[in-house]
C-alpha cells in the first residue's frame, strides 16, 4: 500500500495531489495492489453518469489482451474498497469478466473524494457538457469562488466555464438531447433563451434535419424576431385599445368606430355635438 499525505480540502492542494498522481502514473509494483473486482463499490461522487457502451468494450479488449496500464484509485473501507477514480478501467474490466484489477489503496476522506472524482473527469475531458457544466457549479459552491477564480486553478477560461455552465439553463428534454449526442453542444448554446417548447421544436428539426449549428442560429433568429413582432404588435393593440371609450359615446346616443390608433364619432346635428361637448366640460 502507497503511504499519502492527508489530502487538503482546498481546490488547489487537491489539484496539486492530482497533478503528482499524472506525473507518476505507472508506480513501483510493489506499491500496487490486486483486488477482486467483486469487492469494489462504485464512488458515491462520480459526476459521469453516462459511459459509452461501444468505448467501454474496446477499453476492456485492450485491458484483457495488453493488461491495465494505469492502476485505478480505491480507499480502503469496513467491507471492502471503494473506488476513488478509475470507473472506466473498472467498468471495462467488468464487462470482460475478470477477477481481479489492479489497484492504489490511498488514505482519503469523503469531502477529498468528491473533489478528486470532479477534478479527475475534467481533467481528462471524461464528461458529457451537462456533466462537465454541473462539476463546475459543484465545485464552485463547494470553495465559494468566482468562475474566473476556478478557470486559474483547473486551466480553462473563464469564457468557458461560463459558457459550459448556461447549458444548465436548458429544458431537461434538451439536456437529455445533448447527452445522448442527439444534439451538438454548438447547436444547444443557440437553444439557450427559448423556452421549452421552442426548444423541443429546434431539437426535432435538429435531429429530423441534420441541420448545421448555422441553420440552426438562422432559425433562432427568424423566430425571435417573430416574437419581438407579435409582442410589439400586442403591445400596440392594447395601448389604442377604445372599446370601453366607445361604449361610453354609444350611451350617449352616438355612434362612434375605431380601427388601429384613430376613432370616429359620427353626430346627426349641432345639438347632438353641443350636448356632447357639454358632458366633456
Amino acid at each position: 500500500m502507497i503511504k499519502n499525505k492527508a489530502l487538503g480540502r482546498g481546490l488547489g492542494a487537491l489539484l496539486g495531489e492530482m497533478e503528482k498522481a499524472y506525473d507518476n502514473e505507472v508506480p513501483d509494483s510493489d506499491a500496487v495492489l490486486d483486488i477482486p473486482l467483486k469487492s469494489i463499490k462504485p464512488n458515491p461522487y462520480q459526476p459521469r453518469k453516462s459511459f459509452n457502451e461501444e468505448s467501454l468494450l474496446e477499453l476492456g479488449e485492450s485491458i484483457k489482451n495488453d493488461g491495465l496500464l494505469q492502476p485505478i484509485v480505491v480507499i480502503s473501507d469496513i467491507d471492502g474498497y471503494t473506488l476513488v477514480s478509475g470507473e472506466r478501467r473498472l467498468r471495462a474490466s467488468k464487462l470482460m469478466k475478470l477477477k481481479t484489477i489492479r489497484a492504489i489503496c490511498m488514505k482519503v476522506d469523503d469531502d477529498s473524494m468528491r473533489h478528486l472524482a470532479l477534478i479527475e473527469n475534467i481533467q481528462r475531458d471524461e464528461l458529457n457538457s451537462i456533466e462537465l457544466a454541473l462539476a463546475y457549479e459543484e465545485l464552485i459552491k463547494m470553495h465559494n469562488i468566482t468562475h474566473d477564480e476556478l478557470g486559474a486553478r483547473i486551466h480553462k477560461s473563464r469564457a468557458n466555464i461560463t459558457n459550459t455552465m448556461r447549458l444548465l439553463q436548458l429544458s431537461q428534454k434538451t439536456q437529455k438531447a445533448l447527452i445522448d449526442n442527439k444534439i451538438s453542444s454548438g447547436h444547444a448554446r443557440t437553444l439557450i433563451g427559448l423556452d421549452e417548447k421552442e426548444q423541443q421544436l429546434l431539437v426535432d428539426s435538429i435531429i429530423g434535419q441534420r441541420l448545421s449549428v448555422r441553420d440552426v442560429e438562422g432559425m433562432v433568429k427568424s423566430l425571435k424576431t417573430d416574437i419581438e413582432k407579435s409582442v410589439s404588435q400586442e403591445k400596440e393593440i392594447i395601448e389604442y385599445n377604445f372599446f370601453q371609450i366607445k361604449k361610453k359615446i354609444e350611451n350617449y346616443g352616438l355612434k362612434a368606430t375605431f380601427k388601429s390608433n384613430k376613432m370616429t364619432i359620427e353626430f346627426s346635428s349641432e345639438l347632438q355635438i353641443e350636448q356632447f361637448l357639454s358632458k366633456l366640460l
